[in-house]
């Protein structure tokens, strides 16, 4: 195994995944070098190189764990500034396509706080290594080299307009969805990975609200969900208790829907759900901002792994790699999959040979394959979804087929607590994908001990109190069951 340290390291954007990948790269390289875009606030603030930035977000906690072994101590600073730990699935309020999830014990958690401070506290902490430089308001034009070798990239200043080449040993590519790859290597002479993607035109709108007293702690998430029983466009919402005593309230739907355009329209899309409970909640509560809206959330996926030979000297990840729905919450934890796929790779001695940069890449791209797959599984069976995909696991699956067991493992996640247990280690990443069709999960659904079916939110009446809900408003029935443990 070679000891030889790379001489410099070039990451393109600041990024979650990019940020994470310099403080890595800092590691393995005598000096690193950030180009941004943007100029990166000091304060917690939204910023134009984040579009998906004002929506709700959550850190699961297989990329929290990733991020605390990298940066120890990041969970705590979230949690002083205000981020809320939720554990899962005992502080979440959901409406799943097949019914309310019982509230079992938690066996999993997910810091939820404002998408800015999340990027600050990572930044703050990842990028504060001495031979790490940042240069803000700079894009990259153009990569240098041939299709065999990237040498550098050439970086243009925004404001004064004069272009830089910058040699380096490694460029990554983290300027997310906004990534001009292709035409980079095309430029080069080299080949483009192929794409797949699976766009359910998903659009978003969310206003921020001031929690009502005795509901800034302790109290859960609430999500409702389209209903997988019907044909037709799906919409959603979710309110997340964040820092500040706030909610974020996000509202979205796929295409063929109408998501809400101006603040008049906002509470009679959360009413019109499945179940009008948001929109209950934000009765009496104070918004704090206008409505903020955005589209561009389609599923895609690069294969540089599946290309005959990648540019040494040269790798992607995070939203330039793979980019998520991000209903899921699954970007930020593959940031994280990514950084930590790089530190292992890079311990393994500096790219130096041809095929490195290939064997790297495959690496990271078995990183982001599970989310991947959770992502563009579940949307693809929405309606005027638009699908260009040769993955067999999406185009090669009867659909009636996937439907009927996505359904089944919903039914009895929400039902059973065997079930619960092992979908939510799949959704927070603590488990593969493949586990959903293990004996063990099978077995679960077949013989676990099913619970009743609930009939309304199962809020605690404690919980109901505090926003002044009575359980008779939410539902003729009784407001479901508390958490149990």
């Amino acid at each position: 195994m070679t000891t030889t340290r790379l001489a410099h390291a070039v990451v393109l954007g600041a990024s979650m995944a990019g940020t994470l990948a310099a403080h890595v790269l800092a590691r393995h390289a005598e000096t690193v070098t950030v180009v941004e875009r943007d100029e990166l606030p000091e304060e917690a603030r939204h910023r134009k190189g984040v579009p998906q930035g004002r929506h709700a977000h959550l850190l699961w906690s297989n990329g929290a764990h990733l991020i605390e072994d990298l940066l120890p101590g990041t969970t705590d600073r979230l949690l002083a500034a205000g981020a809320r730990r939720l554990g899962f699935p005992a502080d979440l309020v959901t409406l799943t396509g097949q019914g309310w999830q019982h509230r079992f014990p938690a066996t999993q958690f997910a810091l939820l706080a404002s998408r800015p401070l999340l990027d600050l506290t990572v930044r703050q902490g990842a990028l504060t290594r001495r031979n790490i430089t940042v240069l803000q308001r700079t894009e990259a034009v153009d990569l240098t080299g041939d299709a065999g070798r990237v040498t550098g990239v050439v970086v243009r200043d925004i404001d004064s307009g004069r272009r830089t080449a910058l040699e380096a040993d490694l460029v990554i590519d983290a300027t997310g969805r906004g990534s001009r790859l292709k035409q980079w290597l095309a430029a080069l002479g080299a080949p483009a990975p192929e794409e797949d993607v699976v766009d359910a035109g998903v659009a978003y709108a969310t206003r921020f609200f001031q929690a009502p007293p005795g509901a800034t702690t302790g109290f859960p998430a609430v999500n409702i969900a389209a209903d997988d029983n019907v044909r037709e466009p799906g919409r959603f919402g979710v309110v997340y208790p964040i820092e500040g005593g706030r909610w974020i309230v996000t509202l979205s739907c796929t295409r063929g829907a109408r998501l809400p355009s101006t603040e008049e329209e906002f509470l009679p899309f959360a009413r019109d759900l499945r179940h009008p409970v948001i929109a209950d909640l934000l009765r009496d509560a104070e918004p704090l901002t206008p409505l903020y809206g955005s589209r561009s959330a389609a599923n895609r996926r690069l294969y540089p792994e599946r290309l005959d030979r990648w540019p040494d000297g040269l790798l992607v990840l995070g939203d330039s790699l793979t980019a998520f729905n991000p209903i899921y919450g699954h970007g930020m934890s593959s940031a994280a999959r990514c950084a930590v796929t790089l530190d292992r790779e890079l311990g393994q001695g500096a790219p130096s040979g041809t095929g490195d940069g290939h064997r790297i890449q495959k690496a990271i791209g078995a990183a982001v394959d599970d989310p991947w797959i959770l992502a563009a599984s579940k949307d693809i069976d929405y309606v005027n979804c638009r699908v260009d995909a040769t993955d067999p696991r999406l185009v090669g699956v009867d659909t009636e087929q996937r439907l009927r067991f996505a359904d089944a493992i919903t039914a009895a996640s929400i039902r059973v607590p065997e079930a619960s247990e092992i979908v939510t280690d799949v959704m927070s990443l603590n488990a593969p994908q493949s586990e959903l069709g293990s004996n063990r999960f099978l077995l679960a659904m077949r013989t676990g001990e099913r619970r009743p079916e609930l009939t309304a939110p199962p809020f605690t009446a404690e919980e109901l109190a505090v926003v002044g809900l009575d359980a008779s408003v939410l539902t003729p029935a009784a407001a479901g069951s508390a958490p149990v443990g």
